[in-house]
């Protein structure tokens, strides 16, 4: 099993155990569902979402049998993972882009080494002769494949 960090549970909401998680996850669209399962602490806790909302700038999320403050408040401070292979077969989480090639038509700019967030989108950090960032947005980014491990960008030379 492959666990992803997604984020930190930081405290209990009201009496029902609802609990409050922060998280950067790129993806919450896919993870914070109904029936989804999250693991938590180094132990991989298995727990179910049954109810999710956003609120602020965390995540709100009810576990399944889990119906008082007193059951939940053993995840208090602790790590929240998801598990690779219950995610959806196809998706591509951004931590798999480190490793790509970046290119624009048959020329290579590069590979990412790391991702950063800003307040307003994701960089990818491609190292080459000058290390440089590149905005993880759809006028930058044209197409991803996966298979050949390469990124497909336009505008590459205004980041240079």
């Amino acid at each position: 099993m492959e666990y992803i960090y997604l984020g930190k549970v930081t405290n209990t909401h009201g009496l029902k155990g609802e609990i409050k998680i922060i998280s950067d996850f790129p993806q919450k669209k896919e993870v914070f569902t109904p029936d989804f399962p999250l693991y938590f602490t180094e132990t991989y806790q298995k727990e179910i979402i049954t109810t999710y909302r956003p609120h602020q700038i965390y995540d709100m999320v009810q576990l399944k049998g889990l119906t008082s403050i007193d059951e939940v408040l053993k995840y208090k401070g602790k790590n929240v993972y998801i598990n690779r292979a219950d995610l959806k077969t196809n998706t591509l989480l951004l931590s798999d882009l480190i490793g790509y090639t970046i290119k624009k038509d048959s020329k290579t700019y590069g590979e990412v080494i790391d991702i950063m967030q800003t307040k307003s989108s994701y960089l990818l950090y491609i190292s080459s002769k000058n290390n440089y960032y590149i905005p993880y947005l759809p006028e930058f980014i044209t197409k991803i494949n996966k298979e050949a491990k390469e990124i497909y960008v336009e505008r590459v030379e205004e980041l240079l």
